[in-house]
């Protein structure tokens, strides 16, 4: 396995008061022998909160020019062993990516961080120390096959609500065929710009037909607990996702309406004092949930939706999220419950509907769902404080 490290230089690594942290993106390469298998320009920084002797402080910091593949870099093989990027670099700190593949594309089906709180010049006056590790499957680096991904917008990853880091000009390809990152490249969809063609006089074309909705689809069960096995947050509901995208088959925009099957799809997240976060995964779909209580209220909402998805009849992978919700309000110490189907505008291009929904992510007591008031069927709005879960 080889490093190689850019020449640009000014990285700033430790933090110090009045310190520009600028990033620079740094090569990477994992070889078999003399066989390249991923390669990877990556721009990276990060922002991590951790407490303090006097609260909490937040460390940012970018990944530097000495940073080098680690050990546990791998081209996979054998036993269904994938890829695996680490990059190590710090005192300690460690960066991995994990690379899946259908046969037509490849993604970065996992993203995790190993960080360091004993490193006092990244983390000054850590109340602790020793190794800590966060790790999220929500990611939307997906390519073809024998393509490289290249994305130079900024794209933020949460992998804890304390930590989150931002690629940004990353090019990067696995399962590759030759030493060097192939010609045709798969453009993530931040980099891709909408045109408007000039009008022109054109035959008359009749208009797709309109989709057939999907019967409702299968209610779910979704617990996450915490580090000692008691659940912290609590979900049962049936998911209805409607998309517009580019069709493959007709070559123009349709609204596609899919079901979450339960059992088909893996729950993962983390609960937190004031922020939960539900990540359901169904093959190349991720859909995250971001709850927040509102420590003045004592009342819990839906603050963030994002959706990362790619069906069979996308041109490409479709990524959308919104987060200023607030939808899904209830007081803290019930769940919030809806029997009716139910509509969650995210954006134009993206909605859920939901149904016979009970929901809570915070204060679980004896792993069951504290008493609540079934709310009607509403259709909210992004803006628009719709539901209240009445005590």
């Amino acid at each position: 396995m080889t490093v190689k490290r850019s020449s640009a230089a000014g990285v700033c690594w430790t933090l110090l008061m009045g310190c520009v942290f600028a990033a620079h993106a740094v090569t990477f390469e994992v070889k078999d022998g003399n066989s390249t298998c991923i390669k990877a320009d990556l721009n990276t920084s990060f922002s991590i909160t951790y407490n303090t002797t006097n609260g909490t402080s937040a460390a940012r910091f970018a990944l530097p020019s000495a940073a080098a593949v680690g050990n546990g870099s791998s081209c996979g093989g054998g036993a269904g062993v994938p890829p695996e990027l680490l990059v190590s670099f710090g005192a300690g700190h460690a960066l991995t990516l994990l690379f899946s593949s259908d046969g037509r594309l490849y993604r970065v089906a996992s993203i995790s961080l190993q960080y360091n709180l004993s490193d006092t010049s990244t983390f000054p006056q850590s109340s602790s120390t020793g190794l800590m590790k966060v790790m999220t499957n929500v990611t939307e680096i997906s390519a073809r096959l024998n393509s490289t991904y290249r994305c130079v917008s900024p794209s933020t990853v949460s992998l804890s609500p304390e930590v989150n880091l931002t690629f940004s000009d990353v090019r990067m390809e696995a399962y590759m065929s030759g030493a060097n990152l192939s010609t045709d490249e798969s453009v993530c969809s931040a980099d891709q710009t909408v045109t408007t063609a000039a009008p022109t006089q054109s035959p008359r074309t009749s208009a797709a037909p309109s989709p057939v909705p999907p019967p409702a689809p299968q209610r779910g069960n979704y617990t996450l607990t915490n580090r000692n096995g008691t659940a912290c947050l609590l979900a049962l509901m049936g998911l209805q996702l409607n998309i517009t995208h580019r069709s493959r088959a007709l070559n123009q925009m349709v609204s596609e309406v899919v079901n979450l099957q339960p059992n088909r799809t893996t729950a993962s997240g983390s609960c937190g004092v004031t922020v939960a976060t539900l990540v359901l995964t169904e093959d190349l779909t991720n859909l995250t949930f971001t709850f927040t209580l509102n420590s003045t209220t004592q009342k819990f909402y839906l603050s963030a939706v994002n959706v990362s998805a790619f069906w069979p009849d996308m041109t490409d992978r479709f990524v959308e999220g919104n987060g200023s919700l607030n939808f899904l309000q209830c007081s803290v110490g019930r769940s919030y419950v809806c029997s009716a189907e139910q509509t969650l505008s995210i954006v134009p291009s993206f909605s859920i509907n939901t149904f016979r929904l009970q929901l809570q992510p915070f204060n679980v007591t004896a792993s069951r769902f504290s008493a609540g008031t079934d709310r009607r069927r509403q259709t909210p709005t992004p803006s628009a404080v719709p539901y209240l879960c009445r005590s």
